[in-house]
Formats: structure tokens, sequence, C-alpha cells
């Protein structure tokens, strides 16, 4: 039995298909076929049954991967705390963040960063908050960057900074003519959110109290599923959007002169890292948190957590 063995079959569980888990773990599918074979025969049992389509492990095979899991995880723990010993600035960090941020934050940092520490490898994938807290627990990624606060017991939570929210007006819609908004300003039925499964659609339905309208209000047959949709929605046709504020960073003027400020205080949406709290890559932890703060407009970094709208 060796490592790469139980490596092979941790990513067949993942992938559920032989070519797509050999391609994770850069090898040929019939060597890791031929591995998975001999792990099999060295334990007399089988850990999959390929006459499935996708493949999936026996039940014996379940117990099993899930103690390589955990073998993998010790083994990547020991290196790591070796390199934080010696403040080694390498290795694969992976990485989960939610939809909302990513095409707004990735840009800022990513570019910066994979300069800066060439040893590093970033893994990153566009996670729901729930899928996010889910790996972090199996241990399928190391950090999460999103939303807060989520009180999950085990998951440590480190704010990196506090977006504030702004209306994005049609300019068909009365609002239009505001110069700043109360939350009551906003007709629910002419409200674009986004789809069931993000924290931000939650995060503005608490901000606007719209529990109750959201049963009624026909507009909300429509879901979109990206910011970016939510905006060209209110471009096209009569509506208000919630924007975080990174999202209006390269607005054309014209867009920009659909924005409207909330009174004060205004509110903000809790950005931060999280890991789980037996998590020992901490020296990447702190270089993606300073890249991503060095990133950031100043606005941004001088942001008041005076009114956190929830997320729950």
């Amino acid at each position: 039995m060796t490592f790469t063995q139980l490596e092979y079959i941790i990513a067949l569980d993942n992938r559920r298909h032989f070519a797509e888990a050999a391609q994770d773990c850069f090898v040929s599918q019939p060597t890791l076929s031929m591995q998975v074979q001999k792990l099999e025969e060295e334990l007399d049992i089988k850990l999959f049954d390929r006459s499935k389509q996708p493949v999936i492990p026996t039940e014996t095979g379940r117990l099993l991967i899930e103690q390589a899991r955990r073998i993998i995880a010790e083994r990547n723990r020991m290196t790591e705390l070796v390199n934080n010993s010696k403040h080694i600035l390498a290795g694969e960090l992976r990485v989960g963040i939610i939809p909302t941020l990513a095409p707004y934050l990735l840009p800022l940092f990513v570019q910066p960063f994979t300069e800066s520490y060439p040893a590093v490898r970033l893994v990153v994938n566009e996670l729901t908050t729930d899928n996010i807290v889910t790996r972090l627990r199996s241990g399928k990624i190391d950090m999460g960057i999103l939303v807060t606060p989520l009180q999950e017991q085990g998951i440590k939570e480190h704010v990196l900074f506090y977006e504030e929210l702004m209306a994005y007006v049609s300019r068909k819609n009365a609002a239009y003519k505001k110069t700043y908004m109360l939350p009551q300003d906003i007709d629910p039925h002419k409200l674009w959110l986004l789809e069931e499964g993000h924290c931000f659609r939650t995060q503005i339905m608490n901000f606007c109290e719209l529990q109750k309208a959201s049963r009624t209000a026909t507009h909300f047959d429509y879901e979109a599923g990206s910011i970016e949709t939510l905006r060209r929605m209110v471009d096209t046709n009569d509506g208000i959007t919630i924007l975080p504020e990174l999202a209006t960073l390269g607005m054309t003027n014209r867009q920009l002169s659909q924005i409207r400020y909330f009174k004060r205080p205004s509110p903000m949406r809790e950005v931060s890292i999280v890991v789980h709290r037996d998590f020992v890559k901490k020296n990447l932890v702190d270089i993606v948190r300073s890249s991503i703060l060095e990133s950031l407009p100043d606005k941004v970094t001088t942001n008041k957590s005076r009114h956190v709208v929830g997320i729950t």
C-alpha cells in the first residue's frame, strides 16, 4: 500500500470516472487502473463497483476511502508543519470562492499573487457557501472566500473587508430621480434577485424585508444566476437590483449614473477568508490575505462594519 495508491482511489471517488481521475492525478488511465487493482488485490477486497456508470465505491470501499482521506490529510499536515516552521512559501492551495465575489475579486489579486509567489499553485473553484463549508469539512479545499458571519461550528472566519451595497436603478424607475434611497423605496415587484442558493439573495431579502412580499410578488418567477445578468435586466427593463461595491468597478459613466446609495449607515456585506479549525497552511493563507488587501481600492479597505446585513 502506498500514498500514491491512496491518492488514486481518492481521485476516483471524487470523479467516479477512471479517465477523469487519471487526468487529475497527471497519469494515464491504464496506470491509475492498474494501481487501484493492485491495491484491491493486496487488501483482497473490491473498492469500486465497475459495473456501474459512473463507477461507485462499494460499501467497504467507502469506509476505506474515508480512511485514505484521513491518512493523506495527515501526511499533508506533516509537510505543511515543516514548511511553516521553515517559512517556506510553496505548495498547492485549494480555494473556494462564491460566485458573487469571484468575477470582481479574482482579477484584482490573482495575477500579482502568482507573479510574487511562483512556487504556490492556486486552484480556485466557484462554489456556493454551503458547498464551501462542506468541502472545508471534508478536506477537499483548503480555504474559502465568502460572505460572513456564518457561525458554523469548526469553521474559523478571518474578516478581509466590508463591501458597501448599493442600488442599480433603471432610468424608467421612479427611484432614478432619488439622490439617496431607503429600503422601503424599492418596489418588490420590480426588484431583480439572484436564484435560490446564493447567500447574496438572502442578504438582499433581509435588507429589504422582502420575506413576506416574495410569496406573492410575481416578479420572483424570474431568478438570475449572476449579478451581471441582473444588471443587464435593469438596463433593458424597468426595475432595480442591488450590487456589491466591487461589481461597480470598471463601470462606464452612464452605468455609474444609475447607481443610488442608501442613506447612512450604509449597508455592508462582510467578506472573509474561512478555514477549518484543523487547517495548517497558515503561511499560504496569510500571503493570500495580504495580496487581496493590497489589491483592493482604498475606499473598500476603509469601510466600517456599522451596518452588516445578515446572510441567514
